[in-house]
């Protein structure tokens, strides 16, 4: 099982970078475009502090989906992620089933795998001949 599933780990990984920066366009789209409409992202603007973070979702997340300079945008995704959840969930409680951050929790986890892992073997870095 081991040898036939370990054949398929870079396209995972490629797999799992390329969704990674899709849930993190997702979350720009809605921050700075409004759509789809979201209740609790409606009054953010630009120059907010959930703005700029729509900002930086946007660029960063649009490098993983690409796979292009994955592991610093990973690593920059991955500190926006833990800067996100101590200011936003982490005062509520200490439990992420009860302060809505365990997407964060994961989120921030995820991109400091690819920070170490790389964009995988389907990625521009990877068509450029950076290590993957």
């Amino acid at each position: 099982m081991d040898e036939v599933l370990s054949r398929w780990r870079p396209i995972a990984l490629s797999l799992f970078r390329f969704i990674t920066g899709l849930i993190f366009l997702h979350f720009a789209i809605a921050k700075l475009f409004k759509f789809p409409p979201v209740s609790y992202l409606e009054d953010v603007t630009p120059l907010s502090l959930w703005g700029a973070a729509g900002m930086i979702e946007l660029v960063f997340g649009s490098l993983l989906v690409l796979g292009l300079l994955t592991r610093p945008a990973a690593f920059i995704l991955s500190g926006e992620m833990a800067f996100a959840y101590f200011i936003e969930s982490f005062p509520r409680s200490f439990y992420p089933a009860i302060n809505n951050g365990g997407l964060t929790i994961m989120l921030c986890f995820g991109c400091l795998y690819l920070a170490t892992a790389g964009g995988g073997s389907i990625s521009l870095d990877a068509m450029r001949g950076r290590t993957t």
